[in-house]
């Protein structure tokens, strides 16, 4: 993206629609014209969009599978819980789950000595398809895999989304970031053994 293009988009942020920034294990969703942006190295943001209610949302899937929502904090870490609670908000604010149509974007590798199929964020990658899939939720558009991070701004009403690639350094900085995250998951699952990965 020019860096016009960038200004430009800014201003426009700023001067028009409401601004929401997520992290790991969060989502957002809105019936209101609403920009969501999030920062991905080897994670997966999903954006869901309404075209007949124009009401749109998205999430930030660290990793495949499921957590108890009772006994986890931030359970839409998982994919499974960052799906069906970002469908449910969608729903609640009035949208339709039938009329659902998806963007995605992440999943880079992160550690070139790891395999593709075996990176977490080709697993993601596989999770998201799947689960769609299965919904018959279509995949519109999608920027995936690859070595660099990403940094995303989705808008509700519209479903455009806006994509800058991030420079190496800030690529470790994301991915340091979704390491410690994982190492802390890692140390629940062996206190509790309450999430169910797929593999």
């Amino acid at each position: 993206m020019c860096k016009m293009r960038i200004l430009e988009y800014q201003n426009s942020v700023q001067g028009i629609k409401r601004h929401v920034n997520i992290h790991i294990g969060e989502f957002h969703a809105s019936s209101r014209p609403t920009v969501i942006s999030t920062l991905l190295g080897s994670c997966v943001a999903v954006c869901l969009y309404d075209p007949i209610t124009q009401i749109g949302g998205m999430n930030h899937i660290l990793m495949p599978g499921k957590a108890d929502m009772k006994r986890f904090d931030m359970a839409a870490r998982y994919g499974i819980n960052a799906m069906e609670l970002l469908i449910n908000k969608i729903m609640n604010l009035g949208g339709n789950r039938r009329s659902l149509v998806a963007k995605i974007f992440g999943g880079a590798k992160t550690i070139a000595l790891i395999s593709d199929n075996m990176s977490m964020g080709r697993k993601n990658i596989e999770f998201v398809k799947n689960f769609l899939k299965t919904e018959s939720i279509k995949i519109i558009s999608q920027d995936i895999s690859g070595r660099r991070s990403r940094k995303i701004w989705f808008h509700t009403d519209t479903s455009e989304v806006f994509l800058r690639r991030g420079k190496p350094t800030i690529f470790n900085e994301v991915f340091d970031l979704e390491k410690q995250v994982q190492a802390k998951i890692r140390r629940n699952i062996n206190k509790s053994g309450e999430i169910t990965f797929f593999q």
